[in-house]
């Protein structure tokens, strides 16, 4: 049954006061940012909600201006977040890099390829991994040509938040700029002519003082654990569909939950993050390097936030969630919408910073519009604005917005933090999360002429299977008490989202591309196809996973065992 007491809480007034504000506020600059967290803190405490500003320090990357020149016509262009800065030019030769022709491989680059010196052209919006590789095979500079007549704001780095000292020799060393459509068939035109072409990048690049507010709204039986709901403020321009619409939705989940907190069994924590465009979820990333034993002991669950409330957006199709909570997930979105989800494994985006140190998440976006809707319009797809191609535009503003689409995400979102904040024992289901795992622990293993036994991995894990389910079924019958139950949930994804996540260590951050189930093991089926130098390095890493991997399952089948005694 829905939390009708929380969700009859609900006023779409207030929330969309913040959205008609937003539509004349850019946040993409750093002291603008700092103004719109500033309104929201401000309307925060005219509720009488406690807020706490951060003010962290953080590496960003500003773009300013960029231009395409070839032929004699200087094309508009806009240049990523983190390209390399080049304002007096770089001048070469130009090479057309098909989408579909692209010949790369996880760990070494095509023989067959030649860019050294040339200035690549493709076709693509926001183009990280292949500017990363392309730079490594010598290209002086990419040009990505975007699908539509907008140009979309992107980023090109691999570096999840600020970077370490280690990783700072992967930031671009290359400039790349995007132009649209209609200048990318000349621009394409011209690379297979062979013509030279002159691009040109204006950043600003620094450490810049941002505000992070967060609230949190205590709760009246356990308030030492809380459901963790969050999302950027920071925004290109005005960008009020990505992300405006999510910190309204945000903002009246929190004047709703702070009404109706002695009816909160669990406390409730919402942070609104800067840097996540400029900084590449610098924001989120800070919290975690700040709050990082906090959350370990005491997050039951992370939400993310992202474009909700945006016009025609009336699908709710396909809804990001961990397959450990995909049951609760599902059971939510079909009480508020009417309509039965896909689970969408969460992929590497959306401030989803907290993979690492094993925080069982859902959400990322909510509300989309119907694929049909969007392809009879003949727009490409978009991750954000609710699939309107204003998505990262000059475009994004309030008309892209809608008032009806943001009352029913604030329900969805009200109705998820309720349901994980409420719930006696938390509605976290490991026996669907272990089967994801082990599905590809035992196809990993089963591929011929890895090198590497992976059979005691595969025994392994399905051991903690046979324990879970046993766990969950002393949960189901009572035998084990709630409390106790609920300690062992949150310490089995502290286990085992990293096992099924991330390659990293506990504390820190993997690179800004989506991983397959069971990533340290991943590589087992990349090796056939490696040159045959590279294999003995890539076998070093599948013994070092395999060990990562039961390491992870030891320590998942002890918290097993501790519950069950």
């Amino acid at each position: 049954m829905k939390h009708e007491s929380f969700l009859s809480a609900i006023d779409g007034n207030f929330a969309w006061e913040l959205v008609e504000a937003y539509e004349h506020q850019q946040r993409e600059a750093p002291a603008d940012a700092n103004r719109g967290a500033e309104m929201i803190a401000e309307r925060l405490r005219a509720q009488g909600l406690p807020v706490v500003m951060h003010k962290p320090r953080l590496f960003l990357s500003l773009p300013k201006s960029a231009s395409v020149e070839v032929d004699g016509k200087t094309m508009f262009a806009k240049t990523p977040a983190f390209s390399r800065p080049a304002p007096q030019g770089v001048t070469g030769p130009m090479v057309f890099v098909p989408a579909s022709k692209r010949e790369f491989v996880r760990y070494a680059a095509p023989v067959t390829a030649d860019y050294a010196g040339k200035i690549i052209v493709t076709e693509g919006i926001s183009l990280p991994m292949v500017l990363s590789e392309m730079e490594a095979m010598g290209a002086l500079a990419v040009i990505a040509v975007n699908p539509g007549e907008r140009i979309h704001w992107g980023t090109a780095s691999t570096i999840w938040g600020t970077p370490e000292m280690e990783d700072v020799a992967r930031l671009p060393k290359i400039p790349s700029a995007a132009v649209n459509r209609t200048d990318g068939v000349a621009l394409i035109a011209a690379a297979k002519a062979g013509k030279t072409v002159t691009v040109r990048t204006e950043l600003e690049v620094g450490w810049f003082e941002q505000n992070l507010p967060v609230v949190e709204i205590p709760g009246a039986v356990e308030p030492d654990r809380f459901v963790f709901l969050h999302g950027h403020y920071d925004s290109w321009r005005e960008g009020v569909g990505d992300n405006g619409t999510g910190n309204a939705c945000m903002l009246e989940i929190a004047r709703a939950l702070w009404q109706k907190r002695g009816e909160l069994r669990r406390s409730v924590r919402l942070a609104w993050w800067p840097a996540h465009s400029t900084g590449r979820y610098g924001g989120s990333s800070w919290y975690l390097d700040a709050h990082a034993f906090d959350l370990v002991d005491r997050c039951v669950i992370q939400m993310n936030c992202d474009s909700p409330g945006c016009k025609d957006a009336t699908s709710y199709e396909n809804i990001a969630m961990m397959p450990e909570v995909v049951k609760a997930v599902t059971g939510i979105v079909e009480r508020v919408t009417g309509q039965t989800p896909k689970a969408k494994r969460p992929n590497r985006s959306s401030d989803y910073s907290f993979y690492n140190l094993g925080l069982t998440g859902a959400f990322m976006a909510s509300s989309m519009m119907p694929k049909a809707l969007v392809e009879s319009r003949g727009w490409h797809h978009v991750g954000g604005c609710g699939g309107n191609i204003a998505w990262h535009t000059e475009d994004d503003r309030i008309d892209i917005c809608d008032k009806g689409v943001l009352e029913k995400d604030i329900a969805l979102y009200l109705e998820a933090v309720v349901t994980f904040a409420n719930a006696e024992v938390l509605p976290i289901d490991w026996r669907d999360g272990v089967k994801e795992i082990n599905d590809a622990v035992a196809r990993y293993a089963a591929v011929k002429d890895a090198g590497v036994d992976l059979s005691d991995v595969v025994t392994a894990s399905r051991g903690l299977a046979e324990k879970i389910a046993a766990l969950h079924g002393k949960i189901e019958s009572g035998a084990v008490g709630a409390r106790k139950a609920n300690d062992a949930l949150m310490a089995l994804s502290r286990a085992l989202v990293p096992l099924n996540y991330a390659r990293g260590g506990r504390f820190r951050q993997d690179p800004a591309v989506t991983l397959p189930p069971a990533p340290a093991l991943s590589i087992a089926e990349d090796i056939a196809g490696l040159p045959d130098d590279l294999k003995g390095f890539a076998r070093t890493n599948l013994l070092r996973g395999r060990n990562e991997a039961l390491a992870a399952i030891r320590q998942a089948s002890g918290v097993v065992d501790a519950a069950l005694a």
